[in-house]
């Protein structure tokens, strides 16, 4: 049996041609079954359908054609959900957006992408309502859906050729800051998020008894996949707008929620409402399996997180790019320290060192992949894909891997390597033996020139009321670190830059160093 799924798992064979098709047998099967709860309401497989369907037609009522590329600016919710479904329909580009980015950050897009129009989700957020009083946008209904704020037409836009081929036909268009600040637009196809979302539903083993917690935002790749997975088995995804961990803790007792994933500060915070609100232990319910993946995994805070929920925290690896899975640690085979597994099937990968050439096992090389959740490329950046994607495939992820008896292990980006005195520094190492003092919330390690060198500089949030120094940081992670890779300098901050999946932004922190204090 369990070969059969490894088939399934690497290959592309029977896979539906566009997203919004995944649910199709589903709504046949088992109409009644609920497909997508919100705050708000829910929704059964065969509503979904006819809601879909609706919106599909309302926009086009509003002159959204094939190949157009439309802006959600929205949380997770059935709204955000039901556009981005109807959007497949049509063959639009979807792009969803984070209401909690900036003015100038929204623009940026809009502008790039040449969106035909902007849709709000305005009573969902405020912030999405302050976006669209900004862009003057018309509160109206679109089918079913109640108060979406929608821009006037972008009648100077060119609708991108509609491709028959699910391979080639893109279906979001997700715009990544990368380690510049400047927005990349990464095409995705259909096949790349219904390869990636197959896999990673085979080696979870979800069914449509699944009840799927979905905080991580679907204007991440993340919650893109996620979505599509839990569709795609006929189960439920719990639709969740802005993280609140005691919504989680209610839901988990209550609502039946099977599986949770997150980034490290889920958990962190996780731990931390149990704490304050002085519960004996957390209920987890009918919570079966707990993933993590966005950021580096502190050894410590798996440990107590697996402690507490009494199950094994899977860490996981991927990237936008790659739609997004690359790697990832199977239930049936857990691991006790920070690996982020073995590579998903139907992938390959090497390793390749500065020189170009192929690293050994055991010794740390950048990592490149190849396979069909690959991106189509960057919108508009032909020059950009050429740098990223090889004529044959491969895709270079800028991070710095290793693999010990086939677990891949991430080390840190490329571009954030330091060069100290001749010597190579990882930050992640730093990061990791720093995460070890009990103060520590995180931590973000980054390389600061001085003249003919490189220092090694760490930013640390620390725990509320804590009395920590950063002498005592370095006190505690002198004797563990070898005199190159010993900070610097450890500054201390309140919390750390970061995005809404958790992700911090070291290019921010970098930049801080090179500005005036």
């Amino acid at each position: 049996m369990q070969a059969s799924t490894q088939v399934a798992e690497g290959s592309v064979e029977g896979l539906p041609s566009r997203i919004h098709e995944v649910m199709d047998r589903h709504v046949e099967a088992t109409p009644d079954h609920i497909a997508l709860i919100d705050d708000r309401t829910r929704l059964t497989y065969r509503e979904l359908d006819r809601t879909v369907g609706r919106v599909a037609e309302a926009l086009q009522a509003l002159g959204i054609r094939g190949g157009d590329r439309i802006m959600i600016v929205s949380e997770n919710s059935i709204p955000l959900a039901c556009l981005l479904l109807a959007a497949s329909r049509l063959d639009a580009w979807a792009i969803v957006v984070n209401p909690r980015l900036s003015p100038r950050e929204l623009d940026q897009i809009r502008d790039h992408s040449g969106a035909r129009r902007v849709l709000l989700t305005a009573e969902v957020s405020q912030e999405a309502a302050n976006h669209a009083d900004r862009y003057e946008a018309t509160v109206q209904d679109v089918g079913p859906l109640r108060g979406i704020a929608v821009t006037g037409l972008n009648l100077a836009t060119v609708a991108e050729p509609i491709e028959a081929d699910g391979a080639n036909q893109v279906a979001v268009l997700i715009y990544t800051s990368g380690t510049t600040g400047t927005p990349k637009g990464v095409m995705l196809t259909h096949r790349n998020l219904l390869f990636s979302a197959r896999g990673t539903a085979a080696f979870r083993n979800m069914t449509a008894a699944d009840v799927q917690y979905c905080v991580l935002p679907i204007s991440h790749i993340v919650g893109i996949s996620l979505l599509t997975m839990t569709l795609m088995v006929g189960a439920t995804v719990r639709l969740v707008a802005k993280y609140d961990p005691a919504a989680l803790v209610k839901a988990m007792a209550q609502e039946g929620v099977t599986i949770l994933n997150g980034v490290p500060a889920t958990y962190q915070r996780l731990l931390e409402y149990r704490r304050t609100a002085g519960l004996p232990k957390l209920d987890r319910g009918r919570l079966r399996l707990i993933a993590v993946a966005g950021a580096p995994l502190d050894p410590e805070l798996k440990s107590r997180v697996e402690q507490e929920l009494g199950l094994p925290l899977l860490n996981g690896y991927g990237i936008t790019e790659c739609s997004p899975g690359i790697s990832g640690v199977r239930p049936d085979s857990p691991k006790a320290d920070h690996t982020v597994g073995t590579v998903m099937p139907g992938l390959e990968a090497k390793l390749v060192g500065r020189d170009g050439k192929a690293v050994a096992d055991g010794e740390v090389g950048e990592l490149h992949v190849r396979g069909p959740n690959v991106m189509r490329g960057y919108y508009r950046a032909p020059d950009l894909t050429a740098r990223a994607i090889d004529p044959e495939g491969w895709f270079n992820t800028g991070d710095l891997a290793r693999f010990e008896n086939g677990a891949m292990y991430i080390v840190g980006r490329t571009k954030e390597m330091i060069i100290r005195s001749g010597f190579n520094v990882y930050p992640a190492e730093i990061e990791a033996v720093l995460s070890t003092h009990d103060a520590v919330v995180q931590c973000a390690v980054v390389g600061r020139a001085v003249e003919g060198n490189e220092e090694v500089i760490a930013f640390v949030q620390l725990i509320k009321g804590s009395t920590a120094t950063a002498q005592d940081l370095m006190a505690h992670v002198a004797p563990q670190l070898t005199s190159y890779k010993r900070p610097s300098e450890i500054i201390l901050m309140d919390a750390l830059p970061a995005t809404s999946t958790g992700k911090l932004l070291k290019h921010k922190l970098a930049e801080s160093l090179r500005s005036p204090h």
